[in-house]
């Protein structure tokens, strides 16, 4: 079943589909990700591409709870970052294509917060 958006706000930013699939740059078009549809309940994401560009990701949906930091290291999982409690597959980010990045994701499935930065 679809999930109803709050927040979607893209800067520089595309992706493939209303709420996952494929990332891309908008500037060069490169793919520099792979946002999961039904694991993740907030994204915030903020990058610089190789490029030279400056984006960012924030989405989060009506049903959406709050969530609650963590230490805890996302798992990786055949290249997908995934939640460290369930293994639940969150997002890729393809690190070779962003100079850096800050990242801020809520597993649905367990409401932990997970950071990383690049």
């Amino acid at each position: 079943m679809a999930r109803a958006l709050k927040n979607k706000a893209l800067a520089n930013t595309r992706l493939a589909t209303n709420y996952g699939g494929w990332v891309y740059c908008d500037q060069c078009n490169e793919n520099i990700g792979y946002l999961c549809y039904s694991t993740y309940d907030k994204i915030e994401f903020n990058y610089e591409c190789n490029c030279g560009s400056h984006g960012s990701a924030v989405l989060d949906f009506e049903d959406s709870q709050a969530g609650e930091a963590c230490t805890d290291d996302m798992v990786v999982i055949k290249n997908r970052l995934c939640c460290a409690k369930d293994q639940e597959p969150l997002l890729t980010i393809l690190d070779g294509k962003l100079a850096h990045y800050d990242l801020k994701v809520t597993c649905k499935a367990c409401n932990r917060i997970y950071s990383k930065t690049k």
